[in-house]
């Protein structure tokens, strides 16, 4: 680490030192999977009290930048990715432009009958033949997100017999099938993952993950799939941006004042006068 000294001024001593932490995380001084000094190794390299360098841990505990565990010490943690939740790239797109290496690993690829679940996000009967699909997206030979879909075989003759590691399943389902996605509806849900979920993931079970359950649609309305992803909560951050028109209240409170009166109402009637 670089040479550090207080500044005079009202930035506090503990937020100084989470400052120049965050910085040589940020610069790549502390690489993900680095053990963090002890605190009273970091308190004597500062000057200050250990109390100060444990509230500045704190801070970079709670944003994720570094995991404390008893008895194991403190670890820096990989960056976690901002993805646009609305973004319209594939994820293998998204990566490249970051500069990341996209891979997909196929856990499974059956048929198998609809249960009530996937029958009702298909519009299907319970019963009805699909086809599921498990894969492993990865970035840098790090699992990010294990993602089931769920697809009417009939709508999808030989499906299985694509390359569903190399290739996009997007793209199949509309060079092939003339289906292309044209929508999505998806929610999200935080969950802790289970042991097949986390071991396919590479962490350990219980550990936090977002829940991406959706439903795609093709251009006449058509859901042709159903969806569950499991993205990992250490890795990945999702953000939304959306637009915010209100009214102010003052533009409400003239708009009623010069709203006619309605028939029978109290406001402008002279019924009772």
């Amino acid at each position: 680490m670089t040479h550090f000294r207080f500044e005079d001024g009202p930035v506090p001593l503990h937020h100084q030192v989470y400052l120049h932490l965050k910085s040589s995380l940020d610069g790549g001084e502390l690489q993900p999977g680095d053990r963090v000094p002890p605190e009273r190794a970091l308190a004597t390299r500062y000057g200050c009290s250990v109390i100060t360098v444990r509230r500045a841990l704190d801070e970079l505990a709670r944003e994720q930048r570094i995991e404390r565990t008893r008895g194991r010490g403190t670890f820096v943690l990989p960056s976690r990715l901002d993805r646009d939740f609305a973004g319209t790239t594939s994820f293998a797109e998204e990566m490249r432009l970051r500069g990341l290496a996209p891979e997909t690993r196929l856990v499974a690829a059956y048929a198998e009958t609809a249960g009530e679940l996937a029958a009702n996000a298909l519009e299907l009967r319970v019963g009805s033949p699909i086809f599921t699909i498990t894969r492993v997206r990865l970035a840098d030979g790090t699992p990010l997100l294990l993602e089931e879909v769920s697809l009417p075989a009939a709508r999808f003759p030989g499906l299985l017999e694509e390359d569903l590691e190399g290739g996009s399943l997007y793209d199949i389902l509309a060079g092939r099938y003339g289906a292309r996605i044209v929508r999505a509806r998806e929610a999200l849900e935080p969950v802790l993952l289970r042991a097949r979920e986390a071991r396919l993931l590479d962490v350990s079970p219980g550990r936090p993950a977002l829940l991406v359950e959706g439903v795609a649609f093709v251009a006449d309305g058509t859901p042709v799939e159903f969806s569950r992803s499991h993205v990992r909560g250490d890795r990945t951050r999702y953000y939304v941006e959306r637009v915010v028109a209100r009214e102010s209240s003052k533009s409400r409170s003239s708009d009623r004042d010069r709203a006619p009166a309605r028939s029978g109402g109290r406001v402008g009637s002279s019924k009772g006068r």
